[in-house]
Formats: structure tokens, sequence, C-alpha cells
């Protein structure tokens, strides 16, 4: 279990939220969506902001998420 005096250090250092739950919830979502534990539209909900938002701060964040597993994409690809 990550504790507190652990992980608000390693959140701080995001530049994006401004408290520090914010960002260790941020933290949290971001690990659960790319596990595909969570949908993309679960995480903007847990973190109280639209979809649409959410995927444009994970590409601005270099971060690729897609909604297609990679048996998908490479089905797309035949096609």
């Amino acid at each position: 279990m990550i504790t507190q005096t652990v992980s608000q250090p390693i959140a701080a250092q995001l530049q994006i939220f401004n408290e520090i739950e914010q960002k260790e919830q941020f933290l949290f979502v971001l690990g659960a969506l790319v596990a595909k534990l969570i949908s993309l539209h679960k995480a903007a909900d847990m973190m109280k902001l639209e979809p649409d938002f959410l995927l444009t701060l994970l590409d601005l964040m270099g971060i690729e998420f897609s909604y297609l597993s990679e048996e998908d994409v490479e089905l797309e690809k035949r096609w």
C-alpha cells in the first residue's frame, strides 16, 4: 500500500490540478485507465471532467489512449 508520505511528493510534481488530492486522484485514475480497469467515461466522471477534455489532457501529456484493444487495431488495419 502506498502511503501519503510516498504519494504526495510524487503527485506534487504534476503540473496539472491545484490541489494535492486532485493530483493523487488523477494518478490513481490514470493507472486504472491504462490498466483498462475503468472506462474513459468512468475516469472522467471520477475526475469531474468531460470525457473529451480528459482525452485531450492525456494527449497533451503524451499518454496514448485507445478505446480499441491491440487486436481490434490490427483488425481495423486489415480492413
